[in-house]
């Protein structure tokens, strides 16, 4: 396995990179801030800026041929990638638009906002098709699946909602009583979700058992987003510690930590292929990785999946993975026993955090040093980072972690149990935590409405003395 190497630096934003999507044919990326500006990134010595408002949420269409965009000025543009820029401005929401994403047949154009609500669009002649009206605060993401037939959707009201599209019904609601997710993602085969949260976990869930199956607490910050490999075997997140992680699904462990961004890391990409991932954060900075990790496990296309089964329980049949010419046999039992190793994995985890080796991150040379199959990369950029909320000298290598307080006969596939987490999901049903958080919530209202009457008592109180003083007044006159 060869390490991730930083291909190229681009920096024109002047304030948060907030989003990030490579071209189909992996020859641009576009990226999006809170500068007001979308820039076209060319793998060549040229850029394209365009200016509207703070922009939150930009995404290639499967084609290539349009870029969708979701800014503060709750407004939704298509555009055309060109040296002019053309696009077509329609007001999708009453507030700002979190999030755009297409749907893989490129035909729907799917948006999410601040004012609770998540609506699908037809992208042609850019119709209003439904709402998703259930969340009850901000709707921060909101996904298609690989086959377009589901929406996964995230909010600050901390829930996770899987919809039928047929239907435009909620199928399921995951609940977050810890905190909030920023992102949440759908894995290639459709059958999971993965999400990053404020309480600096990541997790993934099978959306057909309805059960949290990993669990990982290797950041110590907020993560802001995630995004699956299209191979599905790894993970990448972007967290407000100023560091990447991949995570192995398969081995269910952390695998690499770059540090690249000289401050809070805010979105993540995979090219279509995977070859390469980009990142943004609020240094103001997109940086574009070779993944070079990935190269002995074969691409599996998703996106023409069909029959998908998503019922509570199911099983994958040989009807759940109808694909195109381009998929070997091969490649689709590989893609049927990585979705079993992960479904295996019964109890949430976290992976195990040791090693590191040095590496210099622009050459992409490692040092003499024999490492054992444990160790893994971690990589520091030129610049403070931050690690464990501490700021870091400038490098451009990283500190190798001597393992010798390591037990002999650990194996890299190690890892902890994360038994509060565990212990929690098996105790406490969504229904009675729902309950609780309606209680809470209700709570919070009485004691505002308390505090309320409490300063009208008090202004009556002091009225009813005033007049009480001036009637006093009065007798002494009379």
């Amino acid at each position: 396995m060869e390490d991730p190497k930083l291909e190229k630096h681009f920096k024109s934003h002047r304030s948060t990179v907030t989003s990030l999507s490579f071209s189909p044919n992996t020859k641009q990326l576009v990226s999006g801030s809170l500068d007001s500006c979308l820039f076209l990134w060319p793998f060549k010595p040229q850029v394209r800026a365009y200016r509207f408002d703070a922009v939150y949420s930009v995404c290639f269409s499967p084609s290539g041929h349009l870029i969708a965009s979701g800014s503060k000025d709750k407004k939704v543009r298509l555009w055309i990638p060109s040296v002019k820029g053309e696009s077509t401005v329609f007001k999708a929401h009453t507030a700002a638009v979190r999030c755009v994403d297409f749907s893989s047949d490129g035909q729907s154009l799917l948006s999410s906002s601040e004012d609770k609500t998540i609506k699908i669009w037809t992208v042609h002649r850019q119709k209003f098709q439904f709402s998703l009206n259930q969340h009850s605060n901000w709707v921060r993401c909101a996904k298609f699946s690989p086959d377009g037939r589901l929406i996964v959707s995230c909010s600050d009201d901390k829930t996770v909602k899987i919809w039928d599209r047929n239907t435009n019904e909620c199928m399921h609601t995951f609940y977050e009583p810890h905190g909030f997710l920023n992102d949440v993602a759908f894995h290639p085969s459709g059958t999971c979700i993965g999400g990053g949260c404020t309480d600096a976990s990541v997790k993934i869930w099978d959306i057909r058992t309805r059960k949290l199956i990993q669990h990982y607490a290797n950041h110590v910050a907020s993560v802001n987003n995630v995004a699956f490999h299209p191979n599905g075997n790894f993970l990448l997140t972007a967290s407000s510690d100023a560091t990447l992680k991949i995570f192995d699904l398969l081995e269910g462990r952390l695998i690499y930590t770059l540090h690249g961004h000289q401050g809070p890391a805010m979105s993540v990409a995979f090219s279509k292929q995977g070859d390469y991932f980009a990142s943004g954060g609020q240094d103001q900075q997109v940086l574009v990785w070779k993944t070079n990790f990935d190269t002995t496990i074969p691409f599996v296309d998703s996106t023409n999946t069909t029959n998908n089964k998503y019922t509570n329980g199911s099983d994958l049949t040989s009807n759940d993975y109808s694909t195109t010419s381009r998929i070997s046999s091969a490649n689709i039992q590989q893609k049927k026993s990585q979705i079993a190793s992960l479904r295996e994995k019964s109890n949430p985890e976290t992976s195990d955090e040791r090693r590191a080796r040095k590496i210099d991150m622009f050459s992409g040379k490692s040092t003499t040093r024999t490492f054992d199959d444990d160790d893994r990369l971690e990589i520091t950029n030129i610049g403070p980072a931050y690690e464990n909320g501490i700021a870091r000298s400038n490098s451009a290598s990283a500190c190798l972690i001597n393992s010798a307080t390591v037990a002999n006969g650990t194996s890299k596939n190690n890892r902890a149990t994360y038994d509060i987490e565990t212990t929690a999901h098996q105790t406490y049903s969504p229904q009675l935590t729902n309950t609780l958080e309606h209680i809470v919530q209700q709570l919070d209202i009485l004691t505002k409405t308390v505090a309320i009457l409490e300063t009208r008592l008090t202004m009556t109180e002091s009225k009813l003395q005033e007049l009480n003083d001036q009637g006093q007044d009065n007798k002494k006159k009379v």
